[in-house]
């Protein structure tokens, strides 16, 4: 179910892409590419220059919106950076859609490097994607349906409805707001957030800006179109809201094709398509794809300039893990490169470039330029879906084809535009190899649905623009092999069939070599695997792993592992994964895509500072866990008056005639009963059972694993710990901390305490006193309801559980505390995600409840 799920919004927005597509395909059949050319050709110099200046104050509107935000969350950035992320933040929202979305992943990335909170964030993000642009927009197309109505049925052949009626609606949804921003004094509560309501003037002010955004919006349309006196230019800013509203409700990146589409239909028949068309292509040029270049451009320098000053403080490591974002904008403009290769080799040649390169140079070297630029197009196309994954292999790839693509442009017919596109992309992307880390290859990394449905989305639309462009061509089977100076259409079908074969076979090829689910579980064989890197880890966690209750996922060179177990739909694995750090990010991706393949939430329990920009760069949320102590042995000692209670257990315990002994592990079957004794009377006297995972259980074919310390006279164990050691000696740790009622007051302080003079006789760097839960755990006003709930468990939950004195305990010794975190998707699957881990933890979920 949750794969159909996901996949209802694609199927959706490509049905409505669709039906753009044929409809515009059936008001077009009448007319050919060169009436469009024509009708560009004859846009006034004024028009255009007008519709330039409107965007640009459009524009600076919009930097208002940004402003007013800034008002709204009370923090006085300085106008300069709010004018500059206001600008390229609207301008990718424009082009990519889902616009509260892409306007605050940039949002994000900019006003973090600039210390701006999360919480700051959301809420400036919740201004102008909710308040600003949906309020705006309600606000004036009330205003505009309710003067100036028009009837939908006889426009788009829908059941009768009156425009009026919708602004009537809307009216009243916007003075439902201002009457609740003059009553409600008390913030709005949204999960862990709060939102308060904007002040009645703010509102105002809002609504005004709003207004003069969507007229000036409309006004660069309204000059370009040569409508004249025929249509009102109210009459027309109703037509424009309506089309932008089709366009906003299809989910279509940017209303691309929707929006045309409605256009076209309400316009007056006096106007031909061809010339509407064409001016809603320069409108597109001007208000889309310009400012996107610019903005991209004016990102680049931004980054450009963050390498060269670093940022002190906690926006360093925001800046770092939002640094995920760049693939994601290169992978768009890599897949806006290959749309330019295929719709450029689907339209006809410029005739005086043509003709001046075939005097340069055969007709031969023209045709396979031609051909070769379209299936660069495509190949360009899937292959930004592996920038978007961050492979390699496909950064190489296509650093290869933009420089084929900008030859082959420039061979076909001197198409300097677009060689200048591909060469600005080239030069953007050069210098990003760090970004792209991931070393599978393009078959084995899986592609989504919904950018399967894009690509095959780019080729229909290739393909309907070139039977467009050459539709008074008499189409035939020598057509193919046609091969002259004025074969244009012929050029067209064999870049379209070799297209199209490319596609197929990559699908073809993906089908035969679909993804392994390539886990293992814990067999002989696979533990020999784990027990060899085990050799190379520096923490001792890693010593659950031979609990054998985990699965296991290795890297491709069998260097790294992440263990893991499953409960319900969440996939958890306990901690970071173990090996060497070249081999980390590969096999975070490689876990996240298994348990894609699955339908399974990945989680990462328990996981350090150290990798947290790969967890969000693999699409997960962080959560603080606690604080997990170590002591670094170096420096442990007995002396001082902080360390008098250490001194005094040892000086008790050893009074009464005990002492504390490594018993090597080829001598532990000796003890065994003993110890089995202790663990089961600890267990019983404690009222509760073994753990599974993320703790380690009395089993005698684990404990046989490793040395074990014990507490002991000459022939009876009072106490006893099972030992972790890494192999590197870099950390050293215990499991299994158990003792019987007959054991001497202060018993695991002593254990504990020779343990550390031991580690640090023995040159171990670290002992870890593992995590105190919920410790650590901010609780002021700003801190997320996570952050707050966990304060307070930890304050206050000493009935349930001994959150304080585990803390207290740990903190005798000195230790340095270091946070650890929970990885996994955010939202409304938390709850399920904290459930299964418990569950996963306790053996399912009546050990959750009973002890």
């Amino acid at each position: 179910m949750k794969s159909v799920k996901s996949l209802i919004g694609p199927v959706i927005g490509s049905l409505v892409f669709i039906i753009a597509l044929l409809i515009l395909h059936n008001e077009l059949r009448n007319y050919n590419y060169q009436d469009i050319i024509r009708s560009l050709s004859g846009l006034s110099q004024k028009s255009i220059i007008i519709a330039f200046l409107l965007m640009f104050v459009n524009y600076v509107i919009l930097m208002i919106y940004e402003i007013e935000g800034f008002h709204y969350i009370k923090n006085p950035l300085s106008r300069k950076k709010i004018a500059l992320t206001s600008f390229i933040a609207f301008a990718f929202s424009n082009n990519v859609g889902f616009y509260s979305i892409s306007g605050s992943v940039v949002r994000y990335r900019l006003y973090s490097s600039w210390g701006l909170s999360s919480q700051e964030i959301t809420k400036l993000v919740c201004y102008s994607s909710v308040f600003a642009f949906w309020l705006g927009l309600t606000a004036i197309c009330g205003v505009v349906f309710l003067l100036e109505p028009l009837v939908i049925p006889q426009l788009l052949h829908l059941p009768a409805v009156s425009t009026r009626i919708i602004g009537v609606l809307f009216l009243s949804i916007v003075i439902l707001f201002l009457v609740l921003s003059v009553i409600r004094k008390k913030p709005v509560r949204v999960f862990s957030w709060e939102f308060e309501i904007p002040s009645i003037w703010l509102s105002l002010l809002l609504i005004a800006t709003a207004a003069v955004d969507w007229l000036l919006f409309a006004g660069i349309l309204y000059v370009l179109l040569p409508l004249g006196s025929s249509v009102s230019f109210l009459t027309f800013t109703s037509y424009f809201l309506l089309a932008q509203f089709a366009a906003l409700i299809s989910h279509v990146p940017g209303g691309l094709g929707v929006f045309e589409t409605v256009i076209l239909l309400v316009l007056p028949k006096e106007i031909p398509a061809p010339v509407a068309l064409g001016s809603l292509i320069v409108f597109r040029l001007i208000y889309y794809f310009i400012p996107l270049a610019i903005a991209a451009i004016l990102l680049g320098i931004h980054e450009s300039y963050g390498r060269r000053h670093a940022i002190k403080g906690t926006a360093v490591k925001i800046t770092e893990w939002s640094r995920s974002i760049i693939p994601n904008i290169f992978a768009m403009a890599i897949f806006i490169g290959g749309i330019i290769l295929l719709f450029s080799g689907a339209t006809p040649v410029e005739k005086v470039r043509f003709e001046w390169l075939i005097k340069l140079m055969p007709l031969t070297v023209m045709e396979v330029s031609h051909f070769w630029g379209s299936i660069a197009g495509v190949l360009l196309l899937i292959l930004s879906y592996g920038i978007y994954r961050r492979l390699d292999s496909a950064y190489y790839l296509t650093l290869n084809l933009l420089i084929s693509g900008i030859v082959a442009s420039l061979l076909k017919g001197f198409d300097y535009e677009e060689a200048l596109i591909l060469t600005l992309i080239f030069i953007a992307l050069f210098p990003c190899k760090d970004n792209f880390y991931r070393k599978t290859s393009l078959i084995n990394d899986q592609i989504s649905f919904k950018w399967l449905v894009a690509i095959l989305s780019v080729i229909a639309c290739t393909i309907l623009l070139g039977f467009f462009s050459y539709n008074r061509v008499d189409y035939e089977n020598e057509l193919w092999w046609r091969f002259s100076m004025n074969g244009n259409a012929s050029r067209f079908l064999r870049a379209t069939a070799g297209s199209m074969v490319v596609v197929f076979a990559y699908l073809f090829i993906r089908l035969i070599y679909a993804p392994r689910r390539n886990f293992e579980t814990c067999g002989k064989e696979t533990l020999d695997k784990v027990k060899k890197i085990l050799v190379t880890s520096d923490y001792t966690y890693a010593q659950l792993s031979l609990l054998g209750d985990k699965r296991f996922v290795f890297d491709n060179d069998n260097r790294a592992f992440i263990m893991y177990g499953v409960q319900g739909a969440s996939w958890i694995s306990l901690g970071d994964p173990i090996g060497p750090a070249p081999a980390i990010p590969q096999l975070i991706w490689k876990f996240r895509e298994l348990v894609d393949l699955n339908n399974g939430r990945p989680v990462f329990y328990g996981v350090r500072r150290e990798y947290l920009n790969l967890y969000i760069d693999v699409g997960l949320s962080l959560m603080k866990l606690g604080e997990e102590a170590r002591v670094y042995l170096a420096d442990f000692n007995l002396e001082g008056g902080s360390k008098k209670y250490l001194r005094y257990a040892i000086r008790r315990v050893e009074n009464e005639g005990w002492r504390f002994e490594i018993v090597n592990k080829k001598d532990v079957p000796a003890i065994i009963p003993q110890l089995k004794e202790i663990s089961d009377n600890w267990l019983n006297e404690k009222r509760t059972r073994e753990k599974k995972f993320s703790l380690g259980n009395f089993s005698e074919e684990y404990l046989l694993q490793f040395d074990t310390a014990v507490v002991r006279n000459d022939s009876k164990i009072v106490a006893f710990s099972n030992i972790w050691e890494s192999g590197t000696k870099e950390e050293l740790s215990v499991d299994l901390m158990r003792y019987s009622k007959n054991a001497p007051q202060g018993v695991m302080d002593y254990l504990f305490t020779q343990l550390l003079l031991w580690g640090k006789e023995q040159k171990y760097s670290w002992f870890n006193l593992g995590m105190a839960p919920f410790s650590g755990m901010d609780m002021r006003a700003l801190a997320p309801l996570w952050s707050k709930l966990g304060g307070l468990i930890f304050s206050y939950g000493e009935n349930f559980y001994n959150f304080k004195g585990l803390r207290f305990f740990k903190e005798k010794y000195n230790p340095v505390w270091e946070p650890k975190y929970l990885a996994c998707p955010g939202g409304l699957s938390l709850p399920f995600v904290l459930r299964d881990i418990a569950a996963l933890g306790s053996g399912g979920l009546k050990g959750v409840i009973a002890k």
